[in-house]
């Protein structure tokens, strides 16, 4: 550490966004650009999509894992979306927070506001909008992951999980990939210099005006 930094604890970083408005794109732009910012791996239910490795993008158990993960407390938070379950490991998160590193989360609406309640000193909620249904549609079309059905239920979806904006700290609209990224990431370093965030900031202070 150089003289005159202060240590701080880390902060949890979440992004939301309806399926397909781009929160996962700049997650990993987002993750390339900033060392010191890692990604919360969710345990999930849901089968694995093709290129996705366990403990990579997720980790993947059967229902009775998952509940017994509830049970015994082990999530910051979980939900149910598009039928299958999700939820956050505590125990890596809390390790990274204390350590001064920031842990990134790719999570729904319901997701944050267990969050909101459990964690909201070290919580910074970014919303991430698309700039219009009919692009938000052509996304989701150009993923080539999931089938018409699909697609029109996660459309239907959408205006719910768009209603819960209000909710969030900072509204980012996508309209270019490499500029939302730059917005989220002029986000994460100013919430770092936050005064709360900066552990012996008053001894600090107190050895300048000593003349240290």
């Amino acid at each position: 550490m150089r003289s005159g930094e202060t240590t701080r604890r880390g902060l949890m970083l979440v992004l939301a966004s309806p399926s397909g408005a781009g929160k996962t794109a700049i997650s990993r732009k987002l993750l390339e650009r900033d060392s010191n910012l890692t990604m919360s791996v969710s345990v999930t239910t849901r089968p694995k999509r093709p290129g996705e490795a366990s403990g990579v993008d997720y980790r993947f158990v059967d229902s009775t894992e998952f509940d017994l993960m509830i049970k015994q407390g082990e999530l910051l938070e979980y939900a149910k979306v598009f039928g299958h379950d999700y939820g956050t490991p505590k125990e890596p998160v809390e390790a990274a927070l204390a350590s001064g590193r920031d842990v990134l989360f790719d999570i729904d609406w319901q997701g944050t506001q267990q969050l909101v309640e459990n964690a909201r000193d070290d919580l910074v909620a970014v919303f991430i909008l698309p700039p219009s249904t009919a692009e938000l549609e052509r996304r989701l079309r150009e993923r080539a992951q999931d089938s018409d059905e699909v697609v029109a239920e996660r459309m239907a979806k959408a205006a719910d999980e768009m209603s819960h904006w209000p909710e969030y700290d900072y509204i980012v609209v996508n309209h270019d990939i490499e500029e939302s990224v730059g917005q989220v990431h002029a986000i994460l370093i100013a919430e770092r210099l936050r005064r709360e965030r900066q552990l012996g900031l008053a001894d600090f202070v107190k050895r300048l005006r000593e003349g240290q």
